[in-house]
């Protein structure tokens, strides 16, 4: 009789290396984006001992939480997929990745081994699928189980939330995890079917976005949630993914919304359709932010003919541009939401300047950085300081066209 001697879970662990690079779940998705080119992409690959942490440590990735940072372990409950999205490198068929499979008490026993030994302090559990949403599901709340249950872990968890799953398995996912999410990927339902047409815009996705905010509002479970877009790939433009995003902090409770930019990957439909500059959505995140944070609306964000945000400069000073280099706002006097117009003034600083009036007048800019302002001369364009522009700003519209 052949005995086989199953796998270390934590071997099989940095075996999948990167391969939930695709998908952010961090403060900085930026750094999250693969570091070699997609169509290198093998997940499944084993890497050389030397470099066994090295791969680790391209799945860990660092989130806030209301106890501080924590970095937490992105990860698989398997990488085969019975789904054909055109973009995914996890798409069925695709000959080019290995599959990788754990046990819902495999993966627990891996994680938990590396968080005690103090190199993760929570987890992002996503999965293919194999035999329906229904099913995935399952498996990461079973693993999510095992945590919480059988080993008492106290830790950051986020679930993700598949394509299909019930009523009841999207409320025990947020009973289970501090955050969940479900990727809508498209804008629209026309541009999800371009990128995953076997993927069902409202009836699998968008539905279990108000599901959760139901569950929220009316039983008090106050699990986090977030989605993702896949930018740029079939024709989406800035206009129709902010237009979403706004409804869905409106109306769906969502902390964060993630763009990740289009990367091709060998052996998919859209293997021939350029990259995206990451630019692009560096400039949703900061337009994302106004919507989220600085009451913003749509409407308020400067749009052009092809209806994309400006990539040369952020959204906020494209506004002030427009708006306030020759009406200036009067930091002395103005209202909160007159002063988070104006570009390098946050939410923060909005609150230590009406502290601070109280208590007498603002005049300098060196006033300004004293309150926590890290770059003042970035706001002197555009507002007054007791009636005066600060006394540096006429020179930095030497030779600047007036609109």
């Amino acid at each position: 009789m052949e005995f086989r001697i199953a796998p270390d879970p934590v071997e099989k662990l940095i075996q999948l290396g990167d391969a939930t690079a695709f998908e952010p779940a961090g403060d900085a998705p930026h750094q999250e984006l693969p570091a070699r080119p997609p169509g290198c992409f093998v997940p499944g690959a084993r890497p050389a001992p030397s470099k066994g942490l090295e791969a680790l440590r391209q799945s860990i990735s660092t989130v806030s939480t209301p106890r501080g940072p924590k970095p937490i372990l992105k990860t698989m409950m398997t990488t085969a997929c019975e789904r054909d999205c055109h973009y995914c490198p996890f798409r069925a068929g695709r000959s080019r990745t290995r599959r990788i499979t754990f046990r819902p008490d495999e993966l627990a026993q891996g994680f938990l081994r590396l968080a005690r030994a103090g190199l993760v302090e929570g987890i992002f559990l996503s999965s293919g699928i194999i035999g329906g949403g229904v099913r995935a599901q399952d498996k990461i709340l079973d693993t999510a189980e095992i945590l919480r249950g059988r080993h008492g872990y106290r830790g950051y968890i986020h679930l993700k939330l598949m394509p299909g799953a019930e009523y009841d398995q999207v409320r025990r996912a947020m009973e289970l995890a501090d955050r969940v999410s479900i990727n809508l990927e498209g804008a629209t339902e026309a541009r999800l079917r371009a990128l995953a047409p076997g993927k069902r815009f409202w009836e699998e996705l968008l539905q279990r976005l108000l599901w959760v905010d139901r569950i929220r509002r009316t039983e008090g479970i106050r699990a986090s949630v977030v989605t993702q877009f896949v930018v740029g790939a079939v024709g989406d433009t800035d206009l129709e993914l902010l237009h979403i995003s706004e409804r869905l902090y409106r109306q769906a409770g969502l902390s964060r919304v993630y763009y990740s930019p289009f990367s091709p990957v060998l052996q998919t439909p859209l293997e021939d359709r350029p990259r995206v500059d990451p630019k692009r959505a560096h400039r949703l995140y900061q337009a994302s932010f106004l919507l989220r944070d600085y009451g913003w609306s749509v409407e308020d964000l400067g749009f052009g003919p092809d209806q994309n945000l400006r990539l040369d400069v952020d959204p906020k000073q494209a506004w002030a541009d427009l708006h306030l280099r020759e009406a200036p706002v009067e930091v002395n006097t103005a209202d909160r939401e007159q002063l988070l117009r104006v570009p390098g003034i946050g939410p923060k600083t909005v609150e230590r300047i009406l502290a601070a009036r109280r208590g007498g007048r603002i005049t300098e800019l060196g006033q300004l950085r004293a309150l926590g302002m890290r770059d003042p001369q970035r706001a002197a364009p555009y507002i007054l300081l007791d009636g005066r522009r600060p006394a540096h700003q006429m020179s930095l519209f030497a030779g600047v066209p007036r609109p």
